[in-house]
């Protein structure tokens, strides 16, 4: 997941949060269950036509599915040495399809909605002693982190290729991980400010 929200008034971005969670959690049982590379590969097909009925900005689509492309390609010729050419095949095509999902999910869903759903969901734990309001908090976090990882890396690999430093591990790796660190230390204080995270269960 490398974005946020990508606001639009498409049939996806209108959908239920919920509806679109379960679809989600559906989508990705299936991908997993699935053996036969054409069945996936039209799962991905159909995942890519989802980025296009929601209008998600080429620029991101780009972004994303080049990531999404090298880590694929790493993860083929690794299973591809240890197991099998099928095996590659099965196992890549179900991670693009799983991820590029959760990607598009991300784009067509509030957090604010999705926190929201969560905790509906999770009202029955209420009686075994959970709080629906902090696994829906909880949730959101996650979200949130994943996207401002993705911009905080995005930003340090711009000035570092700004510097002519791009091809330093160490000019990329230590501002990211400052920044990373200084964010999580926001965080905290945030949530201790609004009580969360102090003597709760």
């Amino acid at each position: 997941m490398t974005g946020g929200y990508q606001p639009g008034t498409s049939p996806l971005h209108r959908a239920p949060a919920g509806a679109k969670l379960l679809g989600l959690l559906v989508l990705a049982t299936a991908v997993f269950l699935l053996r036969s590379p054409w069945w996936l590969g039209g799962i991905c097909v159909a995942v890519v036509a989802g980025y296009g009925l929601a209008r998600v900005p080429v620029r991101r689509c780009l972004r994303m599915f080049r990531t999404l492309l090298l880590f694929a390609l790493v993860v083929f010729a690794v299973q591809w040495w240890l197991v099998s050419l099928d095996a590659a095949w099965l196992v890549s095509l179900r991670l693009v399809a799983a991820l590029a999902a959760a990607n598009l999910f991300t784009a067509v869903t509030r957090v604010d909605d999705l926190v929201s759903a969560i905790e509906r969901v999770a009202t029955p734990l209420r009686r075994f002693g959970l709080r629906p309001e902090r696994i829906g908090l909880l949730v959101g976090l996650t979200v949130q982190a994943v996207a401002t990882l993705s911009t905080i890396a995005g930003q340090v690999r711009e000035a570092a290729k700004a510097r002519g430093a791009e091809r330093s591990a160490i000019a990329v790796a230590v501002p990211f991980l400052v920044r990373t660190i200084r964010h999580a230390d926001e965080l905290g204080e945030a949530l201790a400010a609004r009580g969360e995270g102090d003597g709760g269960t």
